[in-house]
């Protein structure tokens, strides 16, 4: 019977097969997957921010992409993932207020996931597939029997990426 496991905001965690891994009302985060195929370890970062070099206060390195990623990757290893063999799938960061003028805070989302993929790019972990951007928040689901990111938003259909 396979355990749900909740990962919260500024948050990240691991699980092994038939676990799953969820995040809940990503808007402008990401949600990072990460998925070793071989030995079905996943990973679930939800970040918040893209680059902990800027802030202060940052203490907690699940918040960034930066940070939260590589903390992600070496938990999975770990927990015996095979580097080589990692793949993954990110989801949010949306613009979830209309700010005018020429503001950085509207579009916190889109840096989110460019900070995303430019991480997973350094690290050499290939990205399969995204679900980023518009202006809605979406939960997420990492299924680790198989890989399958389930995105759920209100209104809209389920969508596996």
């Amino acid at each position: 019977m396979a355990e749900v496991i909740k990962v919260g905001m500024a948050d990240l965690k691991i699980a092994k097969n038939p676990d799953i891994l969820t995040t809940l009302g990503l808007g402008s985060c990401i949600g990072i997957a990460v998925w070793d195929p071989m030995t079905k370890i996943g990973g679930l970062a939800h970040i918040m921010l893209p680059d902990s070099t800027k802030i202060r206060n940052n203490s907690n390195i699940a918040k960034f992409a930066d940070t939260g990623i590589d903390e992600l990757i070496r938990l999975m290893l770990q927990a015996g993932a095979n580097k080589n063999k990692l793949v993954a799938k990110i989801a949010g960061g949306a613009r979830m207020f209309e700010v005018s003028g020429a503001t950085t805070v509207g579009n916190i989302g889109e840096k989110n996931a460019i900070a995303s993929k430019e991480k997973l790019k350094q690290l050499g972990i290939p990205l399969l597939a995204e679900d980023t951007g518009l202006n809605y928040g979406r939960t997420v689901e990492l299924d680790c029997s198989n890989g399958n990111y389930l995105i759920k938003a209100v209104g809209k259909q389920v969508k596996t990426i």
